[in-house]
């Protein structure tokens, strides 16, 4: 894995090596960008303290169908509070989206060259119910690392990390599904490759993982690699 290193060598021995980590909002079955950069990264720390905002990757992903790009929301029970940290956010489980997720991505990706490969580890995700939103994405989070067979530190904060720490990446604000990558984003390179509905649609960059694992399989790691700059 890359990394950003400072070396200061003398005699040809190591004297200082400094690795940043990028520091996350939880995701659910995140986006290119958001694995591209925790591969690319020294390690990565996932931010627990943050509170709960709407329309983000924190309970919502987008995949391709066949009518183009979708997004699957996980729903959640807020109550009455106004504000609540991501670690103390509940999944809500009124509507039966679980069987409405995995019924979209089995329609999207049956036809995919890797989806059969991938489908038995997937599928227990949407039968099994977690009470918190944070364990449910971070538990697939590590079903997409180990799938892709990545070895890298992953740790959660014990409270709020504030913007602009020495020696880390802060992607909470940049990798967000209303901002624009390509200009928020100068260090992500969007690298095509084909897509189930490629005779129908142009390239869609940046959906959900997912829809890269099931396209490239065992070769996805080495487009995540190519993508970050970093």
């Amino acid at each position: 894995m890359k990394a950003e290193i400072s070396l200061l060598k003398r005699k040809d021995e190591v004297l200082k090596m400094t690795e940043y980590k990028a520091l996350f909002t939880i995701a659910y079955l995140p986006p290119v960008q958001y694995l591209a950069h925790m591969i690319a990264s020294g390690g990565a720390i996932i931010e627990k303290h943050d509170n709960y905002i709407k329309q983000t990757y924190r309970n919502r992903c987008d995949i391709l169908g066949a009518n183009g790009a979708m997004s699957l929301t996980v729903p959640v029970a807020k109550g009455r509070r106004l504000k609540v940290k991501t670690k103390d956010l509940e999944i809500s489980y009124d509507e039966r989206w679980q069987a409405l997720h995995w019924r979209s991505i089995v329609s999207a990706y049956n036809s995919s060259p890797f989806f059969e490969y991938y489908m038995s580890d997937f599928e227990p995700f949407y039968s099994k119910k977690f009470r918190w939103l944070f364990d449910f994405n971070m538990e697939l989070l590590s079903l997409i690392l180990n799938s892709l067979d990545v070895d890298i530190c992953i740790e959660t904060t014990a409270e709020y990390i504030s913007k602009d720490r020495p020696y880390i990446y802060d992607y909470r604000e940049i990798i967000h599904p209303k901002k624009a990558f390509d200009k928020e984003d100068p260090d992500f390179k969007i690298l095509k490759y084909r897509q189930v509905f490629n005779e129908r649609f142009a390239f869609v960059p940046n959906l959900s993982v997912i829809d890269l694992m099931f396209n490239k399989g065992p070769e996805a790691i080495d487009y995540l690699e190519d993508s970050s700059l970093l």
